[in-house]
């Protein structure tokens, strides 16, 4: 295939911008929902190709950022499914908003091209870009509110087997696997298959990590009701009554049926999606009466909702949304609020300069300071995390572990696209790397419990009204991941980045 790097190394001006984003379209093939990993042994030694061929760094930098803007703008299209729910108000967002949004990402590829183009060719140059590529993956979960959404280790999540390394090394580790992988064709053959054999070991150690017994589940029945609301009708006056009316029903219906099928001395944990009714829940004694009628005497309820903090003359300090547990008596057991807030969808950054408010509020929500452990009643410990915040890597859990993690998701602003896909082999990628089981509740899908090695119990489908019933897994003992976090990625990015340095100094000699 030597012809086809020396092709795309001979490129230049324009035609190199448009191929280097043709080859960033290309490498979204392996991402969920698709994981077509092959277009990466094209893609990467491909953009590695054309960054040797440059004719400065300054040029490598706009084909990094070329291949970056088509990556992002392939991955990402879906947003404009959340611009199409008030589509009268923002219809001249639909050809801004995913450009707008993908040319900046591309900045965190165009760096580590620009840098990588001072490194010998060759496996000192490989070395760079990956170790360049996986720090600046890093940066891009923590630069302002981050967005670390579809890091390149996410292209393993079709099955929980490839992506046991995670327990290890956490999906930044994998992406930094991929990339040294992906990019050995430009090598030669020895080397090609040594980037098989890379992928090859990874694929036995999930073997035998899966091969282990599992142990026994918790004596807890998990209910997870899939509302299937569309986004531009929830938070209609004339759509509140309807939307809780429906919750209800299908809970009552559905409890009855699952205590049933749970063995003797289990009891029910039943779960609702993020906002699941358009109610202040914690507020509203009369909403909960109904919520409440809905659940059995040996069952909870888990359910994202909005709440807010009053004065005592009635007016909202704050505005936070949350998951709250709450009783067949109608009390509020336990709370947890949001900490990561979506931009322009909770929070508008840069207040007054932008008119984009994509939820329906006169205000922004306000963040938690802080993850707390969930304790409430018979229901063993758990962490709650808010739609996107399961894509947070690292920093998900409180300071003390939980038993389990619940990820209630409104995934409705997606549509029927890859963007539900995508967000749920995130939350599958944290059960691996916590050694925790997930429930995860998304309004239109796609919910669905993992173990703690990631394999799926059951799911919904996408698009649908649903309601899933599985018992709820053990937890696994801490990770090495669970125990160093993003120390054990980084580590590894800048050691192999020096690595690279070293070889290609020594290579100069």
């Amino acid at each position: 295939m030597g012809w086809i790097w020396r092709a795309l190394a001979a490129r230049r001006g324009w035609r190199a911008q448009v191929t280097a984003f043709g080859l960033g379209m290309l490498a979204v093939l392996a991402l969920p929902p698709l994981h077509i990993i092959p277009a990466l042994f094209l893609a990467i030694p491909g953009l590695l190709a054309m960054i040797g061929g440059a004719a400065s760094w300054t040029a490598a930098f706009g084909i990094g950022l070329a291949w970056g803007f088509g990556f992002f703008a392939g991955g990402l299209y879906w947003i404009t499914s959340a611009i199409l729910t008030d589509v009268a108000r923002y219809w001249w967002l639909v050809p801004i908003a995913v450009p707008a949004l993908a040319l900046p990402l591309g900045l965190f590829v165009a760096v580590p091209a620009a840098i990588a183009w001072g490194a010998r060719p060759g496996w000192p140059r490989n070395l760079v870009f990956a170790g360049g590529f996986v720090g600046f993956e890093l940066l891009r979960g923590e630069i302002l509110t981050g967005f670390p959404w579809n890091l390149l280790g996410t292209v393993w999540a079709f099955d929980a087997l490839p992506i046991q390394m995670a327990a290890m090394i956490g999906v930044h580790g994998l992406s930094l696997i991929t990339l040294l992988s992906a990019a050995t064709p430009i090598l030669d053959r020895r080397a090609f298959l040594s980037g098989v054999a890379v992928l090859a070991f990874c694929g036995a150690f999930g073997f035998a990590r899966l091969w282990a017994p599992e142990p026994e589940p918790q004596p807890v029945g998990l209910l997870i009701v899939q509302g299937n609301i569309a986004q531009e009708v929830k938070w209609r006056e004339e759509s509140r009554v309807p939307i809780l009316r429906r919750y209800v029903e299908t809970t009552r219906d559905a409890a009855v049926a699952a205590l049933r099928e749970l063995p003797p001395g289990h009891r029910l944990a039943v779960i609702w999606p993020e906002t699941a009714v358009p109610f202040l829940l914690p507020n509203d004694p009369e909403a909960r009466q109904l919520v409440a009628g809905a659940l059995p005497q040996n069952a909870l309820l888990l359910t994202g909702t909005a709440r807010g903090d009053f004065t005592p003359a009635g007016y909202a300090r704050d505005l936070f949304n949350s998951l709250v547990v709450i009783s067949p008596t109608t009390q509020v057991l336990a709370t947890a609020d949001k900490m990561k807030l979506v931009p322009f969808g909770e929070f508008m950054p840069f207040r007054g300069l932008l008119p984009i408010r994509l939820v329906q509020s006169t205000r922004d929500y306000s963040a938690s300071e802080e993850r707390r452990l969930v304790v409430a009643g018979w229901l063993p410990p758990l962490v709650g995390l808010i739609c996107y915040e399961v894509i947070f890597t690292g920093r998900i859990m409180p300071s003390r572990r939980p038993a389990w993690i619940v990820n209630v998701t409104n995934d409705a602003w997606f549509g029927i696209t890859a963007g539900p896909w995508q967000h749920f082999a995130a939350a599958r990628l944290r059960a691996v790397e916590e050694g925790l089981p997930l429930a995860r509740a998304a309004q239109t899908g796609i919910s669905a419990v993992f173990d703690a090695r990631g394999r799926l119990v059951t799911r919904g489908p996408l698009g649908e009204s649903a309601v899933i019933l599985a018992l709820l897994p053990s937890p696994r003992a801490p990770t090495i991941y669970a125990d160093l976090g993003l120390m054990m990625p980084l580590g590894l990015a800048l050691a192999i980045f020096a690595f690279g340095w070293i070889l290609s100094a020594r290579s100069q000699r």
